[in-house]
């Protein structure tokens, strides 16, 4: 039985790290090596990761340097970073690229914001589900006789106390992360 609540908390942890890595693709009006975790570079027919086939660094608040392994690769990666909705004009001096971050406009900022509560929106959801599937296993459990009705009560108060205690995790990363966009 606790291995059945084990397993929807670590469906719940889950759903927070994938929430966690989602904000780190969302710009602030800083600079950050994370922006560029989604950037896939077309690398001799193959779609690899930024950060496979170059090394960012971040050496002020507002700038990003991407220096390729391979120097054949500064095109490819220019177009990707371009293509990307990031909305950054990257420039290389054949060598490097380097991108200046601006800083968001008002309006940038409340949109980023409000893709920051719709993605913690979805979180809370997957959290909610994990849950109800908890629930729905535990009942089916219940039902066939190899748990009580007490085990069975125990069990859920446990799950709800686990989905609570995600929820408010989510609502702490959001509210960061809010702060965050807001602050640039």
């Amino acid at each position: 039985m606790s291995d059945m609540i084990d397993t929807h908390v670590e469906r719940m942890k889950k759903s927070i790290q994938a929430l966690k890595d989602e904000f780190n693709t969302i710009r602030t009006g800083r600079a950050s090596a994370s922006l560029f975790d989604k950037i896939r570079v077309d690398y001799y027919g193959e779609k690899s990761p930024l950060s496979q086939v170059a090394t960012v660094s971040i050496p002020e608040a507002r700038l990003v340097v991407i220096q390729p392994w391979d120097k054949n690769l500064i095109g490819e990666i220019e177009k990707a970073i371009q293509k990307s909705e990031l909305s950054l004009n990257p420039s290389n001096d054949g060598k490097v690229i380097r991108i200046a971050i601006p800083p968001l406009t008002e309006e940038r900022r409340k949109e980023l914001a409000k893709h920051a509560k719709a993605v913690a929106e979805q979180s809370r959801v997957a959290v909610r589900n994990i849950r109800r599937d908890g629930n729905d296993e535990l009942k089916k459990a219940q039902k066939d006789g190899t748990i009580t009705e007490d085990e069975l009560k125990a069990s859920e108060d446990s799950i709800q106390k686990e989905t609570d205690k995600f929820i408010q995790e989510i609502n702490k990363i959001l509210e960061d992360k809010e702060k965050e966009i807001m602050e640039g």
